[in-house]
């Protein structure tokens, strides 16, 4: 049986991982380790400020798909800061990670977050300025 699931019922842990908690044994801890998303190529090369447009819609209109405005904050803060302090802002709040570059997480009530990687890093064909 999965040890110090705090608040947690089975039921609730299962609806947000997809499993029963006796497969997810130390899930928890492992889950909230975050790193960089992998290298990755925009369908057309873009410019920094295209970039910058697209993330900024992005986070104006997260909010507006569900989930809860802190959280939608606490994932802002740690997509544009560095690692150490991503990992510090995440568990603060409180959001579960499921993917460890923080493309799918999920808040203590079980709202889903999805995040584009291209809010949380810079593609391969960016366009340098120069």
């Amino acid at each position: 049986m999965v040890e110090n699931l705090d608040a947690w019922d089975s039921m609730h842990w299962k609806s947000v991982t997809g499993k029963k908690p006796d497969d997810c044994v130390g899930l928890r801890e492992t889950s909230k380790k975050i790193r960089k998303p992998k290298a990755w190529k925009h369908s057309e090369a873009i410019t920094r400020a295209q970039l910058m447009q697209m993330r900024e819609e992005f986070w104006d209109t997260a909010p507006h798909y569900g989930g809860r405005k802190e959280i939608w904050d606490a994932l802002r803060a740690a997509a544009e800061a560095d690692l150490s302090l991503a990992q510090a802002i995440v568990d603060s709040a409180g959001v579960i990670v499921q993917n460890p570059d923080l493309t799918i997480c999920y808040d203590e009530r079980g709202a889903k977050y999805e995040l584009p990687k291209y809010v949380l890093s810079d593609p391969t064909n960016l366009i340098r300025d120069s």
